[in-house]
């Protein structure tokens, strides 16, 4: 059951050592602290500084309302309702950790379940945001004043000070040069409407797309 409710967590956590996604590799996380995977570099200073080490009964609590368990954490994932549910992905991953292909492959062959996951809710500035119809005077929260980019992650600065960062494959640049488009070199931000999106950023015209964006690592 275990691997079954796990492909539910699959589209945004990988089992492969240092494959990260939208999320880090979980390959091992039994008994790693919490925030530690150095190949991943967004995690949240609230996992960061957690000092939890991931055990039956930290990963029970978090999978069960990451929120609630740790506040401040970027976990877009409501968590999951049931306990039979949850504890059999917690077993699931203890024996990940002591048979990773065994598991890898059990997780891959799985059918993915429907029941007992949460949708997927915004998150930082884009929290809670509805469609904007006119992108010239959005607020400072949605308004971008730098992106830059480090291997394979992006990272999004807004007019009101607030960061935050995108593993690459979740973020979607578009452009809309309507009336209803943003001002040139004053791009928006929205929440994610696609499935495996975290947010868009939309640009006055195509052209601003590449000088916007800067490498900085």
């Amino acid at each position: 059951m275990g691997a079954r409710v796990f492909r539910a967590c699959a589209a945004c956590h990988s089992l492969e050592a240092n494959r990260n996604m939208t999320g880090p590799s979980l390959a091992g996380v039994w008994n790693r602290k919490a925030g530690s995977l150095k190949s991943f570099p967004r995690y949240s200073e609230a996992m960061k500084l957690s000092g939890i080490t991931w055990d039956e009964q930290s990963l029970e609590g978090y999978l069960k309302n990451p929120a609630e368990f740790m506040p401040g954490n970027q976990m877009t994932f409501l968590g999951i309702p049931d306990e039979r549910a949850r504890n059999s992905v917690v077993a699931f991953l203890k024996a990940q950790s002591e048979n990773p292909s065994d598991q890898s492959r059990a997780a891959q062959s799985a059918p993915t379940p429907m029941q007992g996951m949460g949708p997927m809710q915004g998150t930082g500035p884009m929290q809670g945001m509805r469609a904007v119809p006119k992108l010239k005077t959005v607020d400072p929260s949605s308004r971008v004043k730098s992106i830059t980019y480090c291997r394979d992650t992006f990272t999004v600065t807004t007019e009101d000070g607030k960061t935050r960062e995108f593993w690459e494959r979740n973020l979607r640049f578009k452009t809309d040069s309507s009336d209803e488009g943003p001002d040139r070199e004053a791009p928006a931000i929205l929440a994610g409407g696609m499935l495996g999106d975290r947010a868009s950023v939309v640009f006055a015209s195509p052209d601003e797309i590449s000088r916007f964006i800067k490498p900085h690592c």
